[in-house]
């Protein structure tokens, strides 16, 4: 058994994450240039540019807008050329932190990403300092009653790398990166719909962070993910609210 609260914990990240709405059209947007720039224009052999149209898709993004930021990362169109880059350190109680962004002026971003983490208490470290704690994968989450060996056996034969019943009695459905939608369609069409699903960098290990320490800790995830040239924000930290 793993994540003690993982299901409150979900769903309040989640609630943050619809809260901040005016921000997400231009991060996809940002996703689908830089994977069309890196993997061409097909979504057919461009397994990241497909994951980032989908995401756009589900955040109802128009047509119009998806095609224009895959032409601009394939060079038909003008644009800004955005760079990858990812930054690690560590948060209240050493919970691990990553944050990956997409910038034109790299110089300007770690500036403001080591600005926010000593503003708020954490601390920016080294490269690798804390990418040995996370896994890249797909992380599909069903709600506490579903039906742990129907999901189990659904799963499996979809592809799915693992099922994680958890304490609160909720249920993880890991995948690889880039089988999370092809897992997540075989599972819908199996009857089991994700109360939450995403690819995200997962933590091994959870630090659990309450009271004064976790309002410190979302202070400074809020302050990371608020910058303009922040796609995601990763972290141990699992906080009690």
């Amino acid at each position: 058994m793993a994540g003690h609260s993982k299901w409150a914990n979900i769903q309040h990240r989640k609630g943050r994450q619809d809260a901040k709405r005016g921000k997400v059209f231009t991060k996809l947007i940002k996703e689908v240039t830089v994977a069309a720039k890196l993997g061409g224009g097909d979504v057919g052999s461009n397994p990241r540019l497909r994951l980032a149209i989908e995401k756009a898709k589900a955040e109802s993004m128009p047509k119009d807008n998806i095609e224009n930021a895959i032409k601009r990362g394939t060079g038909q169109l003008e644009g800004v050329v955005y760079e990858e880059c990812r930054y690690e350190g560590y948060g209240i109680g050493g919970a691990a932190v990553m944050v990956d962004c997409l910038t034109d002026n790299k110089q300007r971003t770690v500036a403001d990403v080591r600005h926010a983490f000593s503003k708020y208490g954490g601390n920016m470290g080294t490269d690798g300092c804390v990418a040995f704690q996370f896994k890249h994968c797909g992380q599909l989450l069903f709600a506490p009653g579903t039906s742990e060996d129907a999901l189990i056996e659904a799963a499996l034969e979809a592809g799915a790398e693992d099922v994680a019943p958890n304490e609160d009695g909720s249920i993880e459905v890991i995948t690889a990166p880039y089988e999370f939608s092809n897992v997540q369609e075989a599972l819908e069409k199996a009857g089991f719909k994700a109360e939450f699903g995403e690819v995200t960098m997962k933590a091994l290990n959870e630090t659990v962070l309450d009271g004064d320490d976790a309002e410190r800790m979302q202070k400074l995830l809020d302050a990371l993910d608020s910058l303009d040239d922040v796609q995601e924000v990763y972290t141990s930290a699992a906080l009690e609210t």
